[in-house]
């Protein structure tokens, strides 16, 4: 396996530091993302935008890639450290720009550093879109990566940004207290900046602090990394929690009781709102959602239209469709006035536009769309997922209500029997994904036991 195969992953460049990705891997990397650039735009060189987050190992890593960049002729704004958010932001709002790469590792723990790559108008750049040319082109470049002619400069935009986030946010009418803990990534920048000196926002801050020593790993999709949001909501009797991931462009949420907020169910809660926006507009939801969120969408007059999942997937479909909002249960939330990409920031300006036109907590507001018995995500091991899969189909999918083969397969026997589920391949490893739902817990139970030894060798922890 080659040190570039090892590094570029499905949706963006990702591996430990130093070895296999370091500063010399990353320049190649910089200059295959500036030849495909090239490529793309009939042999011109032009304007790209890089930034960085937090880690030990981003400041070189990002000059890296600027010198790469550089090498093909390009010209670099250097946005310096910020959420990855901000790129998507930034590359429309400033004139002429090709694209660009924020170095990071998004929610992975300390010694891994990576790349995440945008084209024109924040399109994420995907092993389908662009990731598998620009691979080719990096592992072609023999010795070490030419000398930078292109030009070099800063810029800071986040003034620009603040405004745009802000854009979202419609001023409380009753005081809101928002415990946030920043996990000492990019949120320790983006919270305060963005939502400081706000009327009737009070922000609890919780580990906002960039230092080599985090106080847990910023993955709020680990149930224990969520527990300082969950203990500090309930501590300081706050409306509302948030928990960011290391690049910010994910907020977990946690309601006025200290309960963790399903992505799914918030998608639902969400809808009413953007839907006042623009009336009839579609909803893109992960397939992995509860039955909740395309009941809900209906319910409000909106389209609800299912995504594979992913960001890459998600974007592409909400573009396809011109929806207004889109939600992942991996805690990335997309809307299409911001070139139809993530942002933490935006979901919690959303949320808080939400709570703040109201006096009912948001605990309150959730509980009714908590209404069907959930398996979360189950994980097995499984040396032959295709075949597996195939099983599944034939096995239960004669009687199905439906069978939907957009990511795995979903049979859905919701109507029928009172249950659902999902079975798909992970996209880097030898693993199968699990979702189920049921109208009841017995049902959810009684389904869970018929599946789960068909399905390989169950990840201990579930």
């Amino acid at each position: 396996m080659t040190v570039m195969s090892k590094v570029f992953k499905a949706y963006d460049v990702r591996a430990t530091y130093p070895d296999p990705l370091n500063e010399q891997v990353g320049q190649k990397v910089g200059y295959g993302i500036g030849q495909w650039l090239k490529q793309r735009h009939g042999g011109q060189v032009g304007l790209v935008l890089t930034s960085r987050d937090h880690r030990p190992a981003a400041e070189s890593m990002h000059d890296a890639i600027n010198r790469g960049l550089r090498a093909v002729g390009h010209r670099v704004i250097d946005l310096g450290r910020c959420d990855t958010s901000f790129m998507y932001f930034a590359i429309p709002f400033v004139e002429g720009v090709l694209g660009g790469v924020q170095t990071t590792a998004s929610h992975n723990p300390i010694e891994y550093i990576g790349y995440k790559i945008s084209s024109t108008e924040a399109r994420p750049v995907g092993a389908d879109t662009g990731l598998k040319q620009i691979q080719t082109i990096a592992e072609q470049l023999e010795g070490n990566c030419p000398e930078p002619t292109g030009g070099y400069e800063q810029q800071d935009l986040w003034a620009d940004y603040r405004e745009h986030v802000l854009s979202f946010l419609a001023p409380p009418k009753r005081p809101l207290r928002i415990f946030v803990d920043a996990c000492n990534g990019m949120a320790t920048k983006l919270v305060p900046t963005v939502f400081g000196g706000i009327e009737n926002i009070e922000i609890i801050e919780e580990n906002f602090l960039f230092t080599d020593c985090w106080a847990h790993e910023p993955n709020p999709l680990v149930a224990e990394n969520m527990t300082p949001t969950r203990e500090g909501v309930v501590r300081h009797g706050a409306d509302l929690g948030a928990c960011f991931d290391g690049d910010a462009d994910r907020c977990m949420l946690v309601d006025d009781m200290g309960g963790i907020i399903g992505c799914d169910h918030l998608t639902a809660l969400l809808c009413e709102s953007m839907l006042e926006k623009q009336p009839g507009s579609a909803i893109v939801y992960d397939l992995r959602s509860s039955k909740v969120v395309p009941e809900t969408i209906a319910a409000r007059g909106g389209r609800p239209e299912v995504s594979k999942v992913g960001h890459v997937n998600m974007k592409e479909r909400l573009r396809e469709t011109d929806g207004i909002f889109g939600g992942e249960l991996s805690g990335h939330f997309y809307f299409k006035h911001n070139c139809f990409a993530d942002s933490g920031a935006i979901t919690l300006a959303a949320v808080l536009s939400l709570l703040g036109r109201t006096d009912r907590p948001i605990g309150e507001a959730i509980l009714p769309l908590r209404r069907y018995p959930q398996s979360g995500e189950i994980n097995f091991i499984n040396d032959d997922s295709k075949a597996t899969i195939r099983a599944m189909k034939d096995h239960y999918g004669s009687c199905a209500d439906s069978v939907l083969e957009l990511d795995g397969v979903t049979i859905d026997r919701f109507d029928r029997d009172g249950w659902w589920f999902n079975v798909r391949a992970s996209n880097t490893e030898p693993l199968l994904r699990l979702n189920a739902e049921a109208r009841e817990s017995e049902i959810l139970k009684a389904i869970l036991a018929d599946l789960t030894p068909q399905l390989g060798q169950l990840v201990e922890g579930h």
